[in-house]
């Protein structure tokens, strides 16, 4: 199984200005941490894109290509691209590009996108949020297989045998993920079509999940699909730190950061409660020491049948310094007893 960490480039408030932390510095820090991860053998590397004021990250492909440079064998990935918004040609282009720059190593991750500061900056009636996607994945998807392209749609102009370049290097085809966030439909298009799976278990319990994994299964193989090529992963907030100040101070950032988003949601302000409920052996939360988040990963591995883990490691910005160590952890440790 392939061991993963993701990122959205969360900004902390700095104390000393009552202002989000500078998002060039974060970026760097960053880059930093997607070259730690490569040097301990992390197998790949998801930057999510946000258009919010407390993200550092709204163009993912940018950031990428950067850490193409530094890095030479761990994956480079979106974690998502919010391709209801995004333009499919632009999409492939730039990921064909970071493919190349990297000797093979861009995948692309789209999704639907939980949050929805892109339809208006781009332009986009949200009232098209589900047909935007379909739509747009099948454009993506017909561009991936060939680089001539005919195509017609509803919300865009369509394509006549028109070229995109560049093209990736395993003959022009990109890895092409799709993440969830728990709907069937969304489970039932991805099988349909034959793409691996990406759940987002980030509350609750992951045990809740598996009968929507055995429903992608189950319509994976109705489908046609080669049992061999199915893939599947989980995305979940993970923090690894063998100190046990360390993880009882990380709260304090997850709150920030979940506060944050629930502010325009209508939730509750997050407690402790949740937090250790959530780090417990059958939480979504996989926080805790070495022993205690590799035990919860083997233990989805087996319920799920899983491919790929992705830990979604820097939510409420935690210091870099804390970020090094939990990433270093991830690598050795955590790694050690997942492989």
């Amino acid at each position: 199984m392939e061991l993963g960490i993701g990122m959205f480039g969360d900004l902390a408030i700095d104390p000393t200005t009552g202002k989000y932390r500078n998002a060039g510095v974060k970026m760097r820090e960053i880059l930093d941490q997607v070259k730690l991860m490569d040097e301990v053998g992390i197998d790949v590397f998801a930057m999510g894109e946000h258009h919010r004021e407390d993200y550092a990250v709204s163009s993912p492909e940018i950031l990428l290509a950067a850490a193409s440079s530094i890095t030479k064998n761990i994956k480079l990935a979106s974690g998502v691209t919010v391709l209801s918004s995004s333009e499919p040609v632009k999409v492939y282009e730039d990921f064909a590009t970071i493919d190349q720059i990297s000797d093979g190593r861009a995948e692309i991750v789209v999704g639907r996108g939980s949050f929805i500061e892109s339809f208006p900056l781009y332009g986009y009636d949200l009232s098209d949020y589900n047909e935007l996607f379909e739509e747009k994945l099948g454009l993506l998807l017909k561009i991936n297989s060939g680089e001539n392209v005919s195509w017609r749609g509803r919300l865009r102009a369509p394509m006549n045998n028109q070229t995109v370049y560049p093209r990736a290097t395993n003959n022009g085809k990109l890895p092409i993920w799709v993440a969830v966030g728990g709907t069937p439909e969304s489970v039932l298009r991805a099988a349909t079509l034959g793409l691996p799976l990406i759940v987002a278990i980030i509350g609750g319990m992951p045990m809740q999940f598996k009968p929507l994994i055995d429903f992608y299964k189950q319509e994976y193989l109705k489908a046609g699909h080669p049992e061999s090529e199915m893939q599947i992963a989980i995305h979940s907030h993970t923090f690894v730190s063998e100190d046990p100040q360390v993880i009882e101070d990380y709260f304090e950032n997850y709150k920030a950061q979940m506060d944050r988003i629930g502010a325009s949601r209508g939730w509750a302000p997050y407690t402790k409660m949740q937090y250790d409920g959530g780090r417990s052996a059958d939480g979504a939360l996989f926080i805790g020491n070495a022993d205690e988040v590799a035990e919860k990963i083997n233990r989805v591995k087996e319920a799920f049948g899983l491919t790929r883990f992705i830990g979604h490691m820097d939510i409420g910005d935690p210091s870099h310094d804390i970020m090094l160590k939990s990433i270093e952890l991830f690598g050795t440790k955590v790694s050690d007893q997942v492989r």
